[in-house]
This record gives C-alpha cells, structure tokens and sequence, in this order.
C-alpha cells in the first residue's frame, strides 16, 4: 500500500496522519501480515527511522481500536497485528510462533453452541495449533 492508499485508510477509519503514524502503517500494512510490535521497531531502526517504542505501542493500540488492523494474541507472550481485518482463520505455528492465514472459506462448522442471552454471533475464527514433528 502506497502513501496515499494509507492516507485514505487513516481518513476512512478517522486517524489523524503524523509521520510516525505513516512509518508504522507503511510497515505493517505493506501487505497481508502478522508483525510484532518489536517486529516493527526493528523494521524502523532498519529504515533508520527514530520512532520511539512507546509511540509504536500506542499507535498499534490506536489501529486496532480504530479497525485498521486487527491485533491478535493466541499466546500469552506473543502479540501480532494482522493487516488483514476481514474475519478469517488462522494456524499458529507454537514452536516458532508464526501466525499463517486461512481462508474464511476453507473451514466449515456444522455446529455452533447454543450462545442465546449472550448476545449477538459476531464473527467465528478457528486457531489451529500446529508444532514440528
């Protein structure tokens, strides 16, 4: 996604653009990824940018709140940022901790539990858990 694509996503999901902002947008949504937030500081300091590790934290925290991305914790020392936010599944790899995309499409539930009075279904998202032989 070029600088201007990223523009019209921050005005569509009402961010105010700085230029920490665009060095992060440009990393992360580069294209369909799962990254760290250290993952991201070290692309930074890569480019030779200054970007503060607080000021990369809040502004993931901002895109996720405001549905840029989507952040993603299947584990309790691991947390990513996904560029792609459509709902879809995934398989983690637990020894290396890679997060890999599965289609929405590619699994079918025959079943879903009984979830009356709480709430609304808003989405399903399978995590299958995969680990070297």
């Amino acid at each position: 996604m070029d600088r201007s694509e990223i523009l019209l996503e921050f005005d569509r999901h009402g961010i105010l653009p700085t230029p920490q902002r665009l060095e992060i947008a440009e990393i992360l949504l580069e294209k369909a990824q799962h990254l760290s937030a250290d993952q991201i500081i070290e692309q930074l300091r890569a480019r030779g940018s200054g970007v503060s590790k607080a000021t990369v934290y809040n502004t993931l925290n901002l895109f996720d709140e405001r549905g840029l991305v989507k952040e993603r914790s299947f584990d309790p020392e691991r947390r990513y940022y996904d560029s792609v936010t459509a709902p879809h599944h995934h398989f983690f790899n637990v020894d290396t901790g890679e997060l890999i995309d599965i289609p929405a499409d590619a699994i079918t539930l025959e079943k879903i539990p009984d979830y009356e009075g709480q709430g609304r279904l808003e989405s399903v998202e399978v995590l299958i858990k995969i680990r070297k032989d």
